[in-house]
Formats: C-alpha cells, structure tokens, sequence
C-alpha cells in the first residue's frame, strides 16, 4: 500500500460566513468539529450522519440538534466554539473538519455494526504480530473507517517504535491502508473507561473532549485527600475532575490575605495565621493570643508580609512535590506526539 494521505482527504479550509456547517462529533476518540453542509434544515431529532474527514468517511453525531440550528444553520459563531478551546488551554485553529455527505441509512448503521465485530479479530491479529516481532507496544484499540478503506490502531509505547514491519504484515493481510496511533494513559481510559469511583461514567468517555492537566497542588487549595490511590482515575493519574473548581478556588484565594499579614478587624488589629477558601473566613491572632475566625470583608490589610514563603508556604509545597513524585509525569500532549505515535502505510 502506498503511504502518505489519500488524494481523496479533504482540505481544510477557514470557516465562511455564507456557507453552513453541523456541528459533529465522530470518530473513536470522539473528536468534535464543524462540516460543511448544503441542508435546508436539520432533523430536530437526535440523528447520525455519515461525514468525510481526512480519514475517510465516519459515522457521527450531530451535536445540539434541538436548539442550535436555524435555517440549516449552526447558530453559534467560531467565537464562541473557540472560546470552548481556549478555556481548555490548548491552541485551536478554527476550521471545518470536512464536509457532510448524508444522513446515515439503515445500511450505514449495519455496516458499522459489521466492523465492530470485526475489528476485534484484527485488534487479535495485530497483537499476535506485535509477539512474533517482540515490539515494545500494547495494542489498545482498532477503529475500521466505513467503507473498509481505513483501519486505525491504537497502541501505548514508552517512547518512539519502528513499526514499519507490522504495518507491511498488516497491509498485506487486510488490503488495505493501515494506520499506527500511538495514544497516552488518558487517551486509553478515553477508550476503555467505565464507571469511576463517583458511580459515574469517566468523564472522559461521557463530555470531556479536551484532557488538561491536574496537579497535586489542585487537590490540596481543595482540601482533598493526597492519598493518589483515591484521587487516581482509571488511567492512574489525577482525576480530570479536580479541575473543575480550580478556577473558582483561585479566584478566591486571591481575595485572601497571605499567612503573616498585619490586618485590622472589628475587635482591633491581628496577625492572619490561617484562611478558609470556601467560607472566606481568616484566623486573626491578636496581641493577647486570641483567635477569632473573621469574614474577609471585614478585615482590612495593613501590612503584607515580607516577599518570600513562610515556613507552612514551604511545608505545604515540600508535601505536594513528594505526593507529585508518587504520580507518573504527565505525558505531552497528543500534538506534539504526533511525529512518533502515527504512521500509515
């Protein structure tokens, strides 16, 4: 098979006003883009199209059927999809991801059926290569495009593998274009996941479409347990979820007075020893060594406390990295993994 992109993939080109486009989420990974469309109107009933992407065509869904479209026309604009990106901290560019080319038939829905239940004797036969060529990789997952014009591989590695011979075996023995994606620990959870320990389905699998980063030190501004047995997810790292308060927990701290600061209260002047986030209640010590909770708004700051950390700032920072050296190193985001994790042939 020869490599390289088919001729027949589509270009990618900026988003125009005049033209229409759904909004569609596809795919294995359940990627989410935009398709140009040439539809009077859009069912107003959950319905699953066939669209072109630079893979081939794939089955999707349309996403926000019921109230974001209008005359055929997707309602939001590319400022507000891109503001979904931004927010997730990952650089966007805007643009359709293919075109639309029908509503699926019963015979779409069949066939995709029918390569479910292949794909599970080639994810077998692509395992069975990767022992007799003793690679160093775990085939997690297989994804055949409709049509049969494509097979897709997902695997974990440690680093970079020559995959060159179990793509030749792979072409020979499907006649078809193969294609190696090499995929992290979040990803493969993506894939695999289940229920978690909330008695829900991962998020990644259920909404989160863009995996960012968490760190310890996101566990504890929450005051959550550091035991990383508890606050692991199905793929061993942080659980996703730890971040959707971050920012909230941020803004407020920053409405805090530091540890040492020489503040004025209702019941005279104080040193700050301690602060509560949530409440956003600060221990004042006052010169007779009383304490008293007091609310933030009440308390005026007169003095910060001199730069640099004081030795709780240092404590608590010392037990975050010991807990982070427990957890393994995020991975690079799939972008800058693409050069090593896909080939095709």
């Amino acid at each position: 098979m020869g490599s390289g992109m088919s001729n027949g993939a589509p270009i990618r080109n900026k988003v125009q006003k005049h033209r229409k486009y759904l909004l569609v989420r596809h795919g294995q990974m359940n990627a989410l883009g935009l398709f140009e469309h040439d539809q009077g109107e859009v069912s107003k009933t959950p319905t699953r199209v066939v669209v072109k992407t630079e893979k081939g065509l794939e089955l999707g869904y349309i996403v926000g059927q019921l109230t974001a479209y209008k005359g055929g026309q997707f309602r939001f604009d590319p400022e507000q999809i891109r503001e979904y990106y931004q927010t997730s901290e990952i650089e966007y560019a805007f643009e359709p991801m293919g075109r639309f080319v029908r509503y699926a038939t019963a015979a779409d829905i069949n066939e995709e059926r029918h390569l479910r239940q292949i794909v599970k004797d080639e994810i077998e036969y692509c395992r069975r290569f990767v022992r007799e060529l003793d690679l160093p990789m775990k085939i997690i997952d297989a994804e055949h495009i409709l049509g049969g014009e494509r097979i897709i591989f997902y695997f974990r590695a440690d680093g970079r593998v020559d995959f060159r011979e179990l793509v030749k075996k792979l072409a020979h023995e499907y006649q078809t274009r193969i294609e190696m994606r090499q995929i992290g620990s979040r990803d493969e959870a993506k894939i695999l996941g289940d229920v978690e320990s909330c008695g829900q389905q991962c998020c990644c699998q259920r909404f989160l479409k863009v995996l960012k980063p968490v760190n310890m030190r996101m566990a504890k501004m929450q005051k959550a347990t550091l035991d990383p047995s508890k606050i692991s997810g199905y793929c061993g790292r942080l659980k996703c979820c730890l971040r959707y308060e971050d920012e909230t927990y941020t803004q407020l701290k920053r409405r805090l007075p530091r540890r040492n600061a020489v503040v004025r209260t209702p019941q005279g002047e104080g040193k700050v020893v301690d602060s509560q986030i949530l409440t956003q209640l600060v221990v004042v010590e006052y010169a007779d060594g009383n304490r008293e909770a007091v609310g933030v708004e009440d308390i005026e700051v007169i003095r910060r406390p001199e730069q640099g950390k004081d030795r709780a700032d240092i404590a608590e920072e010392e037990e975050i990295r010991e807990d982070e050296e427990q957890q393994v190193p995020e991975e690079a985001p799939d972008e800058e993994k693409k050069d090593s994790r896909k080939g095709e042939q």
